[in-house]
């Protein structure tokens, strides 16, 4: 069902918009840098592509979301955003070798760090200079905050109490049951 524009200029045929065309454009070029390391000037142009293709897919996911209604949309959306969160952090742990880790446990911290911080922080000053007093939504809120102190508590805190490698560290057999073992992930010989 296409629902019908009665404001604006007329459309473009739906293979020359900017949502079409930026992830075909992004995934030629993946194609063409694969495997390879490309100039700076190229991975400038592969980064806005790659930024480009994100954009286009949370626009879809809103365009479902508006048709699908409340409360099915938002969790189109939550999903849509989560697994383009996910398959960035996870490409850039395989792709980027020892060194990435921890890349995970910094991600979850950064989100927590700017869930708490930014987004808590930014609403009750805009909402005080704004309103003087700041109403919100205690549902919506409780979910939100719940799910990041889960995340938080499973990546930054669990490690510590393992008794099974020394540290704040999952041990191998920990990191294998979440994921298959590709020799990065861990030190351990039987790996």
């Amino acid at each position: 069902m296409t629902w019908p524009r009665t404001r604006g200029p007329p459309l473009p045929p739906a293979y020359l918009r900017w949502t079409t065309l930026a992830p075909v454009l992004s995934l030629g070029a993946l194609a063409f840098a694969w495997g390879r390391y490309p100039p700076t000037v190229i991975l400038v142009v592969l980064a806005l592509l790659l930024g480009a293709s994100v954009l286009a897919a949370v626009h879809h996911a809103e365009v479902v979301a508006h048709r699908v209604g409340e409360p099915f949309g938002s969790l189109v959306l939550a999903v849509a955003v989560t697994v383009i969160e996910v398959a960035l952090i996870v490409t850039l742990m395989i792709s980027g070798g020892p060194d990435t880790a921890s890349l995970a446990r910094d991600t979850v911290f950064a989100a927590v760090m700017i869930t708490c911080n930014g987004i808590v922080g930014l609403s009750l000053l805009v909402g005080a200079i704004r309103f003087h007093t700041t109403h919100f939504n205690a549902e919506g809120t409780g979910a939100a905050l719940a799910t990041v102190a889960t995340l938080a508590t499973t990546c930054l805190v669990l490690p510590t109490f393992t008794t099974s490698a020394e540290g704040p560290t999952f041990s191998s057999s920990q990191l294998s049951r979440s994921r298959p073992c590709r020799r990065w992930c861990c030190t351990a010989p039987s790996c």
